[in-house]
């Protein structure tokens, strides 16, 4: 919990609360997302209060098809509940059905210098990756820190990249707090447990990402078994032949021992020892083979939900009504203490 005092006017819980959420900013989901961040998602369920939800409103700070953008955020859903999130225990829902993400961030905005958002780095680092520099994505962080005080969260599962994001959304929260009494729960950083950080197949020093790497970097949790198998023995490995954990002088064959234990839970130096004398087609052979295993269930959840898109609709419909009951008290603290008139 937080070492700021609680706000007055939240219920009393429980088990502590978690938010986390992912973009639809591509039409599939790859196993990097499911080793770096859906496992972790899973457990939390165990222990916490969770809410995860589609963030469809981040996505549009880059320029995407309207029916492109409704279709990946349906298949963006499914793939949570396919990964093992559960819909009867948390709160799977998309940010856009709820429109208290978008007033709390207008206040968070009101509160933010500008000095202050321009030195959040992932802004300049897109921007000068060539994306357009809109007025959204300079705000984003503010967005981003509503969606996490909205639902009043004690805890925020996060990695390295996210971490400066967090940090504000603590300032903020401490700032309003100053400035207005106690309303908002200051969240911490919840340190994820150890695991997989996956690289891109083609360029094993550069994490894979949905939207930065190239489709042969990639695999896709929708991708066919075959197109999985080619994938990966088109890994970028080395001129050697020793199989071992080296990620600074061996980083695509790390990369591969990294999916294979991930996927397997095999430690990685018990993984060593079982390739000695063996060359990277067994281990290239291995990995395909364990990855293809380890899809195909999610991918057939994921088609049972695609293929009933109004029960999907449905399920979504029932997270936003679950989390909106949340924000909805969350804004009117809010609006209370910044003054906002009550309509009659």
């Amino acid at each position: 919990m937080t070492t700021m005092s609680q706000p007055t006017g939240i219920p009393a819980r429980t088990r502590p609360r978690s938010l986390s959420g992912m973009q639809p900013t591509s039409d599939s989901l790859h196993i990097g997302n499911y080793l770096g961040a859906l496992v972790n998602w899973v457990d939390l369920q165990e222990s916490y209060d969770a809410f995860y939800f589609v963030a469809d409103l981040h996505a549009l700070t880059v320029p995407t098809d309207p029916e492109v953008l409704r279709r990946r955020t349906r298949v963006t859903a499914a793939q949570f509940i396919a990964g093992g999130v559960d819909p009867q225990r948390s709160a799977v829902f998309c940010q856009s059905h709820l429109p208290q993400h978008a007033e709390l961030a207008w206040v968070m905005n009101c509160l933010t210098a500008f000095g202050e958002a321009g030195r959040m780095t992932q802004f300049k680092d897109k921007t000068a990756k060539g994306q357009q520099a809109n007025v959204g994505l300079f705000t984003y962080p503010m967005l981003m820190a509503a969606d996490i005080l909205i639902y009043d969260a004690d805890k925020v599962p996060v990695g390295e990249d996210q971490r400066q994001h967090l940090e504000i959304t603590r300032d903020l929260a401490m700032r309003f707090n100053q400035r207005y009494g106690q309303t908002l729960v200051v969240p911490e950083p919840h340190i994820l447990k150890e695991t997989a950080k996956v690289m891109e197949l083609t360029d094993p020093t550069s994490k894979m990402s949905g939207t930065n790497s190239p489709e042969a970097g990639l695999v896709l949790l929708s991708d066919d078994p075959k197109r999985i198998v080619k994938k990966i023995k088109s890994a970028v490995t080395d001129a050697e032949r020793e199989i071992r954990y080296d990620p600074e002088r061996k980083p695509g064959v790390a990369n591969l021992l990294v999916m294979e234990s991930a996927l397997t839970g095999v430690p990685i130096p018990t993984l060593e020892a079982g390739y000695a004398g063996k060359g990277y087609g067994d281990l290239k052979s291995q990995v395909a083979e364990v990855t293809v295993a380890a899809v195909r269930p999610f991918q057939e959840r994921m088609k049972e939900l695609l293929d009933d898109p109004a029960e999907l609709d449905r399920i979504l419909a029932s997270g936003a009504q679950r989390a909106g009951a949340v924000s909805a008290a969350t804004m009117d603290r809010v609006k209370e203490r910044i003054g906002l008139l009550r309509p009659a």
